[in-house]
């Protein structure tokens, strides 16, 4: 099970902005990147000035960065912008937003370097893997149980308890095990699923 199931309620209710959007001639791979750079912007500058109260903007982002990302789809397939650039914009984005945004957490307490780079790490190979589906012709594989939406979540919640405790509890550490265990299984389910015959 994965959040990501919730996708097509939350295009819903962003569809007339999106329609709004199109008709002043903002494009989806406008969208993309522009989400990327805030994403990026705001793990530099939790790096640079890790305060626990600026780690509130992670909870906010991950929820906007959601819609954005549904926003920059439904402009792709829905008004005929749909392009190999933006396929690679989008994967190469979520990647490197992703880290961005996971990283300063190696800053605080009881989280730790080498933990959070695993994630990182993992996380990378979810999206690999989710992306070879194409190739083998069963489309992009979103299974979970810790797809970026779940990640965004946990990243999310996180982030608020920084920003509301100035610190971590210690019984936290055991999120970053779990969460590598999850990562990997999510790998495991979308090979399975890129594996199926598509015929």
């Amino acid at each position: 099970m994965s959040i990501y199931k919730l996708k097509s309620s939350f295009q819903a209710l962003l569809r007339p902005l999106v329609v709004r959007l199109a008709a002043i001639g903002v494009t989806a791979n406008q969208v993309t990147l522009f989400a990327s750079f805030v994403s990026v912007a705001i793990g530099v500058l939790l790096i640079i000035v890790p305060l626990p109260a600026l780690f509130a903007l992670v909870p906010i982002w991950m929820f906007l960065r959601m819609a954005f990302n549904a926003v920059d789809g439904m402009l792709a397939r829905e008004h005929g912008q749909q392009s190999a650039l933006g396929g690679y914009l989008n994967e190469i984005t979520d990647v490197v937003s992703d880290a961005a945004l996971y990283i300063p957490f190696a800053l605080i307490a009881p989280f730790s370097l080498p933990w959070i780079a695993t994630i990182v790490f993992l996380a990378v190979l979810t999206e690999f893997a989710g992306v070879l589906g194409i190739a083998h012709g069963t489309g992009r594989n979103y299974e979970g149980p810790m797809g970026k939406s779940d990640r965004a979540l946990l990243f999310g919640a996180l982030g608020a308890l920084v920003a509301i405790f100035e610190t971590l509890p210690d019984w936290t550490w055991h999120i970053q095990p779990m969460a590598c265990v999850l990562l990997i299984w999510t790998v495991v389910n979308r090979v399975r699923a890129g594996l199926v015959d598509p015929r």
